[in-house]
């Protein structure tokens, strides 16, 4: 039994994920969907994955690169073709496209009643600047995010005497993303609740030296043990968007209140492994190889 795992950077992720495959019977090797091949020339359509001279049962998606929104929306639709074809992908495409997406992600959060911060998108400067001085006038400390974007990458503080950033800055890009800023009682931090099978089955406290917590900016990482609350609003946000797996950050505010600030179907695991006393890869590869009705130690 042979099962692609699709990314550009396999990295420690990759690494785990491959060692726990192995350690259940599956070989496993790294693509790129960039070098996938759709072949539309026969009756049947073909989808060609290297290293594969027929489909495997299914896939597991550990990463998918950046590039123009061509190349993203033919990546996607690899998947979705490969879906089509009886493929079971991991995590489901629909559910990376609706968690890739920020804004999606958080109107299916507010759609199903997820507490998130407040929140705006568009195009509009004119738009922008009406939500800016209705913030300015509740008090509201602004934050503004890539709408594609991890690892903490782009987000800052919008202060009030600055000026908007032009609709093309890097980050930006022509699409105006604010949130609502959360403080947190005490010193900076927010909580990654790791979600598998509509089950929480690890989290952890980030800690930063700024107020971005994110383990790739310096996050510090502390094992927790997450409240019912934490819980439950974990597995709400995970239902909200349909997923198999994910990690979702949660926020506590200083008046008490907890609120989702993203959900990651692609997420990183190293910091939480690292508090962590079982592993974690290896849940993801069993949920994997059930949801695929795949035996383990299939050979």
């Amino acid at each position: 039994m042979k099962i692609p795992i699709f990314t550009d950077d396999a990295g420690w992720q990759g690494a785990q994920l491959k060692q726990a495959f192995a350690r259940r019977g599956v070989d496993t090797v790294f693509v790129s969907l960039q070098d996938c091949l759709v072949d539309l020339s026969q009756l049947t359509p073909q989808i060609h994955i290297p290293h594969f001279d027929t489909l495997p049962p299914a896939a597991f998606v550990r990463g998918i690169a950046g590039g123009t929104l061509q190349q993203v929306i033919t990546r996607l639709n690899v998947l979705h073709m490969l879906t089509r074809q009886g493929v079971r992908i991991y995590n489901r495409t629909q559910a990376i496209e609706r968690t890739v997406d920020k804004a999606m992600t958080s109107f299916l959060l507010r759609m199903h009643g997820v507490a998130t911060p407040a929140t705006w998108v568009c195009e509009s400067r004119a738009q922008v600047e009406l939500v800016r001085q209705a913030a300015i006038q509740n008090n509201q400390q602004l934050v503004i995010k890539p709408l594609f974007g991890s690892q903490g990458q782009g987000v800052r503080k919008l202060p009030v005497h600055e000026s908007l950033p032009v609709p093309m800055q890097q980050y930006v890009d022509g699409v105006y993303y604010l949130q609502q800023f959360i403080e947190s009682a005490d010193k900076p931090h927010d909580y990654r609740v790791f979600v598998v099978d509509g089950k929480v089955v690890a989290a952890m406290r980030r800690l930063g030296n700024g107020w971005v917590n994110n383990v790739a900016s310096g996050g510090r990482c502390e094992a927790v043990q997450p409240n019912q609350q934490m819980i439950q609003l974990a597995l709400n946000a995970a239902q909200a968007v349909d997923i198999d797996y994910c990690g979702v950050d949660i926020i506590q505010a200083a008046s008490g209140e907890y609120y989702v600030l993203e959900v990651n179907s692609i997420p990183a695991w190293r910091g939480l492994q690292s508090v962590t006393d079982f592993n974690i890869a290896e849940v993801l590869v069993d949920d994997f190889l059930c949801k695929s009705e795949i035996s383990k130690n299939s050979q």
